[in-house]
This record gives C-alpha cells, sequence and structure tokens, in this order.
C-alpha cells in the first residue's frame, strides 16, 4: 500500500468521506440534535452530585446544620459522599424493568423527576439520617439516568454521527461536574454561613432539570424502541423528523428496513414475539449467544478498566493528591482548583468528542487515552517518592501538576467517553435497555468499591506506589484493547453483529466492513 492509499484509507479519511457523503438535512437536522442534546442533560445529575458532594463538607453552613466536621467525622462524611452510588447500582439496574415498558422519553421524564425529589429532601433535610435517605433516592433517579442518557442517543444518531453524538452525554457531565464545583466555590466565598449556603447548591439544578421535563415534550422518542412495540408508523415518522428526509429516501428507506429486519431476526430467533420482552428470553439471549456475552465482557471490562486507570481516584482525591505534592492549600484554593480540573476535562472531552471518537475511531481514541494516562500515572507516582524523601526542584513539582492535568486530558479520549458509548452502542436492539442497565449497575457498585477502598489504597502503598498500581492496569488495558475490543466506527447498529462473531482475541487483525462495501466485494467477484 502506497503513502497516498494510507491517507486515503485512514479511519480519518474515512469519517471525512461519510460526513461527507451524508444528507445535510440529516447531519443539521434541527428534531436530531435537539433531541441528543435533551438526552444528554440526563449527565447532568451524576456530575452535579459529583462536583458538589466532594467539596460541599467544606461550607460552615453544611458543618454547623448537620454537626460535621471535616477532621473529626471522616467517616461520616465518606458515608455522605458514597450513599449516592449504593442507590445508583440499584437504580440502573432496575430500570431494565421500566426503559422499555414505558419508552426512552417516559423514562427520561420519571428519573428526572426521582433525583429532584431526592435532591429537595437532601435541601429541607432536618438531620443527618434523613440526608442520607435523600442520598439513596438520589441514586435511584442517577443510576437509571446514565442508562437510558446514551442508549436513547445512540438509538436516534446517524451512523456517521454517533460516536460524536454520544460523547454529548460525558461532555455534558463534565460540564456540570463544573459548574457545581464553581458554585459551591460561590457560596463559600459570597454567601454568609447558614442553611441557604448549601441548599443553593442543591436546588438550582433541580430548575434547569424541571425546565428539560418540559423540553422533552416537544422532542423525539427513540424510533428503535417503537420499532420494538409494533408502532411502526410511529416510528416511521420520527425517523422522518430525525433524519429530516423523505420516507421514500434510499437512506431512510434503508434503515427503516434494517431496523425491522434486525428486530424480526432477533425475535424469530428466540419465538418471543411480545411487545414487551420477556425477562426469560432476554437472559437466554444474553448470556447464550457467544455474540452477546462478548458485548457483556466488554462494557463489564471497559468500565472497570476506567475505575482501575485511576482517572475518578485523582478527581475524587484532588486536594489531598496536591497536598502530597506539596501545592495544596486552604479551603478557597483547594474549591479553586477543583473546579479549574473540573473546568480542563470538560474542554479535553469537548476536544476527544469531536477530534477522536468518530474521526480517529474508537479503538485509536482509547489506544491514545490509556497511554497518556499510564505515562503520567507513572510519573506521578516517581514524583510523590521522591517528594516524600526530600526536596525536589520547582520544575518537577510544575510537570507533577502538568501531569495531572494530562493524565485528565488522557482520560477524557479513552477512558471517560467510550464506556458510555459502548454501554449504549453495542447491544442488539432487544437487548440494548438489559445491557445497558446491568452495565451501569456493575459500573456503579465497582466504583462504589474502588471509591471506599481508595484511602487503604494510598495508605497501604505509601501514597506513590497507588500511581503505580494505577499504571500497571493502564497497561493490563492497552492489551486488552489490542485483542478484545474491535472497531466498530463507521457501523449502523445492525451492522455490528458480524463484529462480534468468531474468536474474542481477533480484535487486532478484524477490520469493520459495511453493508455497502460487502456488496461492492460480492459484484466485483462476480463480474
Amino acid at each position: 500500500m502506497g503513502l497516498k492509499e494510507i491517507f486515503t484509507e485512514s479511519t480519518v479519511a474515512r469519517y471525512a468521506r461519510d460526513i461527507r457523503a451524508a444528507p445535510r438535512q440529516t447531519i443539521l437536522s434541527r428534531q436530531m440534535l435537539l433531541s441528543a442534546a435533551l438526552y444528554a442533560m440526563a449527565g447532568v445529575p451524576i456530575t452535579w452530585d459529583q462536583g458538589s458532594s466532594s467539596v460541599l463538607t467544606n461550607l460552615p453552613g453544611f458543618q454547623e446544620h448537620f454537626k460535621l466536621s471535616t477532621g473529626r467525622d471522616a467517616k461520616l462524611i465518606r458515608n455522605f459522599v458514597s450513599l449516592v452510588y449504593i442507590g445508583c447500582g440499584v437504580g440502573a439496574g432496575l430500570s431494565f424493568f421500566i426503559n422499555d415498558r414505558i419508552g426512552r422519553l417516559w423514562s427520561f421524564r420519571l428519573y428526572m423527576c426521582i433525583w429532584i425529589v431526592g435532591q429537595l429532601i437532601a435541601t429541607f433535610a432536618p438531620d443527618l439520617n434523613a440526608l442520607y435517605a435523600a442520598r439513596i433516592v438520589c441514586g435511584l433517579g442517577i443510576g437509571p439516568l446514565t442508562v437510558v442518557g446514551t442508549m436513547s442517543i445512540v438509538e436516534i444518531a446517524p451512523t456517521a454521527m454517533r460516536g460524536l453524538l454520544a460523547s454529548w452525554f460525558s461532555v455534558v457531565m463534565l460540564l456540570s461536574l463544573f459548574i457545581s464545583t464553581f458554585t459551591v466555590y460561590g457560596a463559600y466565598t459570597n454567601m454568609e454561613p447558614s442553611r441557604l449556603q448549601y441548599q443553593v447548591v442543591w436546588f438550582s439544578p433541580c430548575v434547569f432539570v424541571f425546565l428539560c421535563i418540559i423540553c422533552s415534550f416537544f422532542l423525539c422518542e427513540s424510533p428503535r424502541w417503537l420499532f420494538l412495540v409494533d408502532r411502526h408508523e410511529e416510528g416511521i415518522a420520527t425517523i422522518v423528523a430525525l433524519r429530516g428526509l423523505p420516507e421514500n429516501h434510499p437512506a431512510v428507506a434503508a434503515e427503516i428496513q434494517g431496523i425491522r429486519d434486525s428486530i424480526a431476526e432477533e425475535k424469530g430467533s428466540f419465538n418471543d414475539n411480545t411487545h414487551n420482552t420477556a425477562m426469560g428470553s432476554i437472559l437466554k439471549e444474553a448470556f447464550t449467544v457467544p455474540a452477546n456475552l462478548r458485548r457483556i465482557q466488554q462494557s463489564l471490562i471497559s468500565y472497570a478498566l476506567a475505575q482501575l486507570s485511576g482517572a475518578n481516584s485523582v478527581t475524587s482525591y484532588l486536594v489531598p493528591i496536591l497536598t502530597l505534592m506539596g501545592v495544596g492549600g486552604d479551603t478557597s484554593r483547594s474549591l479553586f482548583l477543583s473546579g479549574m480540573y473540573s473546568m480542563a476535562k470538560f474542554f479535553f472531552c469537548l476536544i476527544a468528542s469531536f477530534f477522536f471518537i468518530d474521526a480517529l475511531g474508537r479503538r485509536k481514541s482509547l489506544f491514545v487515552g490509556i497511554i497518556t494516562q499510564m505515562i503520567s500515572d507513572i510519573y506521578l507516582g516517581i514524583y510523590i517518592k521522591y517528594k516524600q524523601q526530600q526536596d525536589v526542584a520547582n520544575g518537577a513539582s510544575q510537570a507533577a501538576i502538568a501531569a495531572i492535568f494530562i493524565h485528565g486530558f488522557g482520560y477524557a479520549v479513552g477512558l471517560l467517553i467510550l464506556p458510555y458509548v459502548f454501554g449504549g452502542e453495542l447491544w442488539p436492539n432487544r437487548l440494548r435497555s438489559f445491557g445497558s442497565a446491568l452495565s451501569q449497575c456493575f459500573h456503579w457498585l465497582f466504583y462504589y468499591g474502588l471509591n471506599a477502598a481508595m484511602p487503604s489504597i494510598l495508605s497501604s502503598m505509601n501514597n506513590w506506589g497507588a500511581f503505580i498500581f494505577f499504571a500497571g492496569w493502564c497497561f493490563v488495558a492497552l492489551l486488552y484493547v489490542f485483542f478484545m475490543v474491535p472497531e466498530i466506527a463507521g457501523l449502523s447498529m445492525e451492522e455490528m453483529d458480524e463484529i462480534f462473531k468468531g474468536s474474542w482475541f481477533n480484535a487486532w487483525r478484524s477490520k469493520p466492513q459495511r453493508q455497502e462495501e460487502i456488496l461492492a466485494e460480492a459484484v466485483g467477484s462476480i463480474s
């Protein structure tokens, strides 16, 4: 293959051709873009909670009302921060029984309402027990929202833009994280110590989320869900609205036929013609079909490796880590540094969504992100070890701060966005709700366990060893991606099944082929 062919057949070149070939009406469809943006708002609650709860305990008004001290009551504060993830795991698992029954839009509205109720209970909680209950209620809304958000986006997105639109969920998550952290910072610096100081932080996002619920009545349901429950006319009308093209347009007609054929094949394989798929049939399809087992392991392992890479631990324990590095400070400085790190991750995620996920492809994005994280982890581990033993040069300290931000960039490009994208796009139509619910349930319970263990990991490994531990897992992630994560960028959701058939360890030599390419090769061989 010559130099010209290397560039013209690259992932970026293929992506550019796909975008140019896609009808302009589809790429700029107002209904599609607004609907995707709305579903992406499902990412607001989780990171608003993470950003605020991790620093809210520093507010004097919070400490005075709940009789807590960051130094004396570390265990109670850790419970306050972590309880929400138990609710997230349980809620995500239970969402499977709801998503396919009432549809994506009504599920979105229901889960947003549950989260608002939890926030209001927390806002007016008279004591710590009520606050703990509120945290679990919030989690019961947050977990299902992480299921329905990306799942709904990938179900309405055109193939060429699926990764870009699905990554909006992560972009919104990090924007919410940034805003919530600076909201706490603003309350700390500009409000007198009182209950209102923390109540503003909890109540203000409820107004925005309520407006999102209102807006949802003007946007599109998932056409794939409509076809799944045999509401074919509504499904066709929804695809026409989302694509901005008439029903008889070749692209629309092909998409409709592809969805119909895929659902009919899935139902026929397991003799299930019911509107709301039975649990036994779903479990049989998920755990007895090798291609679906491969999807399950990829989704679960991707989330586990994301946590074991250390990125969320760095975010959760940013201030103690900066203190270890000798660049910590008072409460105001700690809040400011947390906010700046959140802002940086938001912009990193924005860059990744436009220039990596679809343009570079899933596998290459993972390679870039994981290698970047691994190098940063190694440097931070070495730096902290020498910092504990002796003074280090100022340049080394500045480089360590830069390494934390570079670590955030690597995470945004690879193991932050892509597990969420995989969680929504990997599954066949009948299994999508179950697969997304299973992966998010595992994700949040695993997150809870690792987050609770993080202080012990830091202390048992003399702090610096934890980063070498994370770097080791990044190396494991590299091997896993190379052998077991196939490239699915550019494939429609109905074309993915062929990729997941065969050996689980053939990802490094498999090349995704779309239906039109297969047909072209067949015609060429015949002629």
